[in-house]
C-alpha cells in the first residue's frame, strides 16, 4: 500500500494537523492553508455569500465584520450534552457532529490536494479523557468523532492517544533509552503519559508494554482564556455584583458563557436580553450589565474572547498588559499582570499537578525516575504553566516539541506502522 494513503490526524481544540511519511521515510506535516502546516479549528457560515471559510480565513471574515456564524471549540463538544444540540445558520439547522464533518472533511480534501491522490486511511489523535471520570461518555466522545470522519470518505479509521503520539515523534532522536514524562496541553484537554522510548523499542509495532501509565483532565487553554476573562474581564461587566437590596449576587451563568467559546452561541436569542434586562433593572451596577446586554446585541462575544487569549499571550512577553476592548461608545478597561494570570490558574495548575502526581503513581516511579519531560501543545508556552512543570521535574531533560506539530508527526509514523 502507498504510504500516502496512510495518514495522521491531528484535529485539535485550537489548531489541526495532517501528515504523512515521505519516501524517505520522514514524517512530514502537509501544508493546509497558506503553505503553513497548522490550520486553526475555526469555521465561518458566511451570511452574505451561504459559503463557508475554515481556518485564518474564517478568523479574518469575523473580525473585519462580514455577517455570519463562527464555530470555534468544536472538539469541546464531543461526548457532552451539547454535542445533541444544533446550531442555526440562516435558513439552515446544523448538528455539531455535522459542522465537524465539514472541517474534517475540508482538511481531508486539502491533503489529498497537496498528495495528488486520495487519502483512504487514517489514524486520528485522541485525548486520553475526552470526558473526566466518566468512560461512557469518553467512549461516546469518541465514537462521535469516528462518525465525523468516516462520513467523509475514509475506509479504515484508528486512533492513538495523542501524548503517545508525541513520543514517537521524540523517540527519533533518543539515542539510547529513556524514561519520559509527556506533557500534552492543548486547547481543551492535559494529558500525560510515562513512556519508555528507546531507538530499538521504536521499530516496534506494537508498544503499548512501554506505556507504563496515562492520565488526563478536561483542562487547556480555551480553560486558562475563560478563567482569565472570568477573574479579570467579566467584573467589569457586572459579574460579582449585587441587586440594589444587596440580598443577591447577580447570576454567573450568563458571565461563563459569554467567557466560554462554544457557549457564546446560546446567549444570542431574545430570552437571554430579556432575562438580561431584567437582571440590569435589579442591579446595583446597571450601566455595567447594560455594556454586556450591548456586547451581546452587537455578537461581540467571539471577538472579547480572541481579545482575552490576546493578552494571556503578551502575557508570556510582559509582566502586565492593557486591556481594551470597545462596546459602542463604551470601553471595557482594566489592567492584567502576570500576578493575575498566575491566580486566575491557580486552581488548573494544581489539577494538572495532581494528575501528573497520578500517572507517576500509576506508573509506579518518582519524579527522579523521570530522564525527559516532554512539553507539547500551544499551553505549554503559557510562562505560568511552564515554570510550574519544571520546577517538578529539575533534573529531568527539557524537551520542547514543534508544540503544534509534534502529534501530527506522530500519528503519521502510527498510520504508516498500522496501514503501510
Amino acid at each position: 500500500m502507498s504510504n500516502a494513503l496512510a495518514c495522521g490526524l491531528d484535529f485539535g481544540t485550537s489548531n489541526s494537523t495532517f501528515a504523512r511519511v515521505d519516501a524517505q521515510g520522514q514524517p512530514r506535516l502537509l501544508p493546509l492553508e497558506e503553505g503553513r502546516p497548522t490550520i486553526p479549528s475555526v469555521l465561518f457560515f458566511g451570511f452574505e455569500d451561504d459559503s463557508i471559510h475554515f481556518g485564518r480565513k474564517a478568523v479574518a471574515e469575523y473580525v473585519t465584520g462580514a455577517d455570519g456564524r463562527l464555530m470555534r471549540s468544536l472538539k469541546s463538544v464531543l461526548g457532552t450534552g451539547l454535542i445533541g444540540d444544533t446550531t442555526r445558520v440562516k435558513a439552515r439547522s446544523y448538528g455539531f457532529i455535522e459542522i465537524l464533518g465539514i472541517f474534517i472533511g475540508e482538511l481531508k480534501r486539502r491533503a489529498e490536494a497537496q498528495l495528488g491522490e486520495p487519502v483512504d486511511n487514517v489514524v486520528c489523535g485522541r485525548p486520553v479523557h475526552f470526558v473526566d471520570d466518566d468512560p461512557v461518555a469518553d467512549r461516546a466522545a469518541q465514537d462521535q468523532l469516528e462518525s465525523a470522519v468516516r462520513a467523509q470518505g475514509f475506509s479504515q479509521i484508528d486512533f492513538q492517544f495523542e501524548p503517545i503520539a508525541a513520543a514517537l515523534d521524540y523517540e527519533r532522536q533518543v539515542n539510547g533509552e529513556r524514561l519520559a514524562l509527556i506533557v500534552d496541553l492543548g486547547g481543551g484537554t492535559s494529558d500525560f503519559s510515562v513512556v519508555r522510548v528507546s531507538p530499538e523499542r521504536s521499530r516496534l509495532a506494537d508498544r503499548s508494554a512501554d506505556i507504563l501509565a496515562t492520565a488526563g483532565v478536561h483542562i487547556g487553554g480555551t480553560d486558562f482564556d475563560r478563567l482569565l476573562s472570568m477573574t479579570k474581564v467579566m467584573p467589569e461587566l457586572g459579574l460579582g455584583t449585587k441587586t440594589r437590596d444587596g440580598k443577591r449576587h447577580l447570576p454567573v451563568a450568563p458571565y461563563y458563557d459569554l467567557s466560554t467559546w462554544h457557549r457564546i452561541n446560546r446567549l444570542y436569542n431574545a430570552q437571554t436580553l430579556r432575562d438580561l434586562r431584567g437582571t440590569r433593572n435589579e442591579a446595583q451596577a446597571a450601566g455595567r450589565v447594560e455594556m454586556m446586554i450591548e456586547l451581546i446585541e452587537d455578537r461581540l462575544g467571539h471577538q472579547l474572547v480572541g481579545a482575552v487569549e490576546a493578552a494571556k499571550i503578551a502575557l508570556s512577553d510582559a509582566g502586565s498588559t492593557a486591556f481594551r476592548f470597545p462596546v459602542r461608545d463604551e470601553v471595557i478597561a482594566t489592567e492584567m499582570t502576570v500576578e493575575d494570570l498566575e491566580r486566575a490558574l491557580h486552581g488548573s495548575v494544581v489539577r494538572i499537578e495532581d494528575t501528573i502526581g497520578e500517572t507517576l503513581k500509576r506508573a509506579g516511579v518518582g519524579r527522579g525516575d523521570v530522564d525527559s519531560l516532554i512539553l507539547t501543545g500551544g499551553s505549554t508556552q503559557v510562562p505560568a504553566i511552564a515554570r510550574r512543570l519544571e520546577g517538578l521535574f529539575p533534573e529531568a531533560d527539557l524537551v520542547r516539541t514543534d508544540v503544534l506539530g509534534s502529534v501530527g508527526l506522530g500519528l503519521a509514523m502510527d498510520a504508516r506502522r498500522k496501514f503501510g
